[in-house]
């Protein structure tokens, strides 16, 4: 049977890495820059010994300055190892911006339903309207870190759901790539005595960041999606983005936690909430529910 390759079929004039070993390298990838630059961004008063970013600065340093040599070491190794090209990874397609642009407004869209939700059930109450457009400055800030997250979100669409998930597939097969991809992607963004919840959070959206990129062909829209959803949670209701806070007003509405952390997601934020894990289960179902669709006889795909 025909190996499914996912991307570019373009083959790899160099050595891909085993299976058991691309995951590890995906860990050091990230590992690495982290534990050789700690010091130095403590010494900067940007993070905590924890690593958890100090203020603002702190956390465009953790989007830029964390996220770049990661980047830096994949596109190395696919360029110098691998020898394969950028549109093997996912970095092709004719409408990139196109693409783009729509998954960003498809990623705020989910994240505004994401949170209406939460209102809904009596998780979170308001505190104030568009606060954030009385300040030049708020705006400003709010602006910077569309392209901070711009950043990170698209690193990580290009490292997980590009590099890892197609050189897992090359070696195997796509089922398998697409559950090592997602167990990396929820180990990296694990820590000590996080809820149950949240390590599923993470294990969905992996999942779900796979299929879109999978079903378009390439990362663009999955990149736009990330975006959208995480700078519009950091910056639109002032909850944190995957416990990060930006510490912003809100350019839609402030918003405050009132009862149980497994509705609202408490310090972790609406991400932490079951209603996340079930916002991403629908959205996987669908998506299985129009490949089978778009297979029947006589349909054309969407």
């Amino acid at each position: 049977m025909q190996r499914f390759v996912p991307y570019s079929p373009a083959p790899a004039r160099g050595w891909l890495p085993w299976v058991w070993l691309a995951p590890i390298l995906m860990i050091l990838f990230n590992a690495v820059p982290v534990v050789a630059m700690d010091g130095w961004m403590q010494a900067r008063h940007w993070s905590t010994p924890t690593g958890d970013p100090i203020g603002l600065a702190g956390l465009h340093a953790l989007l830029w300055i964390g996220f770049a040599p990661t980047l830096l070491a994949v596109l190395a190794w696919v360029r110098f190892v691998e020898r394969r090209s950028l549109a093997t990874i996912g970095l092709a397609g004719p409408r990139p911006a196109q693409d783009t642009l729509r998954g960003f407004g498809i990623g705020m869209a989910m994240i505004v339903l994401l949170v209406a939700a939460i209102w809904a059930a009596g998780g979170l109450r308001a505190q104030g309207v568009g606060v954030a457009w009385g300040s030049t400055a708020s705006l400003a800030s709010a602006g910077a870190l569309l392209f901070g997250f711009a950043f990170q979100a698209g690193t990580e669409e290009i490292i997980f759901r590009g590099w890892l998930l197609s050189t897992l597939a090359r070696k195997s097969n796509i089922a398998l790539a697409v559950v090592l991809v997602s167990l990396v992607f929820t180990l990296l963004h694990y820590s000590p005595h996080q809820p149950l919840r949240v390590v599923l959070v993470s294990f969905l959206f992996s999942l779900f960041a796979c299929a879109w990129a999978l079903r378009q062909g390439h990362v663009w829209g999955v990149m736009g999606w990330h975006t959208g959803w995480n700078w519009l949670l950091a910056t639109g209701f002032e909850l944190p983005v995957t416990g990060l806070d930006a510490g912003l007003p809100a350019l839609l509405v402030a918003l405050r936690p009132q009862g149980a952390d497994a509705l609202n997601g408490g310090t972790v934020g609406p991400e932490g909430s079951w209603l996340c894990s079930l916002l991403f289960a629908v959205a996987l179902v669908g998506m299985a529910w129009r490949r089978v669709r778009d297979r029947r006889p006589g349909i054309a795909p969407a």
